[in-house]
């Protein structure tokens, strides 16, 4: 009976070294891969002209509240410039830029950014004007030999452009001057320019003190500005990239159902009264839906781009929005 016992005890000894040994072996030939968990995603908050939906989800903190339950942070920062934006996304230290000028996805994404447009943020041609002091200045037609100040490469600067090959006239026939939008302002105000390209609080400042709007992007361009996100992002966080599509979306329907609300919020945010936000609301368009006649404006865009040499190597309009 002890022998029985003794080659029991053996035998299940060996057994478990065996099995012990085959797990090992495993164990080393195919070590357990896991992803990276997001903990912190980073969104771009740019209030101005009068981003309602960006406003209202910091304020709301619609985004924390979304993601929280995953034990992931939402982190905003103030970042408007467009080359300074693509330039962190694709660094990696944004992962949604929310507010973003199609002329600058475009050109980030010529350049070889992996970009990938997820939605439209807004379109507002009214918003963008060309405004002056000058009497002689009724038409664009008029603005011929003139002083223009403005941001160069930008959605004003294609409104420039476009309203005056409407005109049958060039860039080269006005004398443009590369100037940000408050620049252009104090500009136009001291008269050391004869229009100004403005755009939101800037513009609507400019016409209360007095200056008139000779065109704005009402048939010339959309003003179309959207939301992004690297590829790579994108394609390693579907759902979250979803969820935030859902969330923005929320705040959109949100806003309009409770407008006084939103508007009251948004007019603090920005330092304009309640009565200069909701005539500047209504010159937008915050549908996030991509629609073909978007997806035209921004190849429109593009065209301007490639055409004024802003912009040295063309790319598929197609292949930056995302699936």
């Amino acid at each position: 009976m002890k022998k029985l016992k003794k080659l029991l005890a053996l035998a299940l000894a060996v057994f478990m070294g065996g099995s012990l040994l085959m797990a090992c072996g495993k164990q080393e030939s195919k070590p357990e891969e896991k992803k990276e968990k997001t903990s912190t995603i980073n969104v771009t908050y740019v209030k101005a002209p009068l981003n309602v939906p960006s406003i209202i989800e910091k304020d709301k903190k619609s985004f924390d509240k979304e993601f929280e339950k995953d034990k992931i942070n939402v982190k905003w920062h103030e970042i408007t410039a467009g080359p300074q934006q693509t330039q962190a996304l694709a660094a990696g230290e944004l992962q949604f830029l929310h507010a973003l000028g199609g002329t600058s996805a475009i050109l980030a994404a010529s350049n070889g950014v992996d970009l990938k447009i997820i939605n439209v943020y807004s379109r507002a041609p009214k918003a963008f004007m060309i405004i002056t002091k000058n009497p002689d200045i009724k038409t664009p037609k008029d603005i011929k030999g003139k002083k223009i100040g403005g941001p160069k490469g930008t959605v004003l600067h294609q409104l420039l452009v476009g309203s005056l090959e409407k005109e049958g006239l060039k860039q080269e026939d006005v004398e443009f001057i590369n100037m940000g939008i408050p620049e252009a302002l104090a500009a136009l105000n001291d008269k050391s320019i004869d229009a100004a390209l403005l755009a939101g609080p800037a513009a609507l400042k400019a016409i209360k003190g007095g200056a008139k709007v000779v065109t704005n992007g009402e048939g010339i361009v959309e003003g179309t500005i959207v939301t992004a996100v690297s590829g790579k992002f994108l394609k390693e966080n579907p759902e979250l990239v979803e969820r935030f599509k859902k969330v923005n979306n929320d705040t959109i329907d949100y806003i309009k159902n409770n407008l006084d609300e939103a508007l009251e919020i948004a007019s603090k945010e920005v330092g304009l009264t309640k009565e200069e936000t909701k005539e500047m609301y209504s010159w937008y368009n915050f549908d996030t839906k991509i629609t073909e006649k978007d997806i035209e404006e921004l190849k429109k865009t593009q065209s301007f781009l490639m055409k004024n040499k802003l912009q040295q190597k063309e790319i598929k309009i197609e292949d930056i929005i995302a699936k």
